[in-house]
């Protein structure tokens, strides 16, 4: 198993346009669960902490294999929500690991 961590920063010059930008990220990946190959587990997580630091999405997925994680990076549903999430981020954050 491949665990595959990534986290955004979002555009927005309000908190009410950053959250709007963030639930826009969430939705668009939790639209990905059962269309991906390999793809076994899917979480999106919005931060409520509110520290200056922190960033304010966090995916977390888990993949059948690295084989399966490398696919996923060319389907077409994953192209379609990184072409979603490429319009609002600002910063980009990721792990892989076994």
């Amino acid at each position: 198993m491949v665990k595959h961590i990534v986290m955004w920063n979002v555009r927005g010059e309000t908190p009410e346009q950053k959250k709007e930008a963030a639930q826009l990220v969430k939705a668009a990946f939790e639209s990905l669960s059962g269309k991906i190959p390999g793809l076994t587990t899917l979480e999106v997580g919005l931060d409520v902490s509110a520290v200056d630091y922190a960033c304010d999405v966090v995916l977390y997925t888990e993949f059948e294999s690295q084989e399966s994680l490398d696919a996923y990076a060319f389907h077409p549903e994953h192209l379609r929500v990184k072409q979603i999430v490429g319009d609002v981020r600002i910063a980009r954050h990721q792990v892989d690991y076994v």
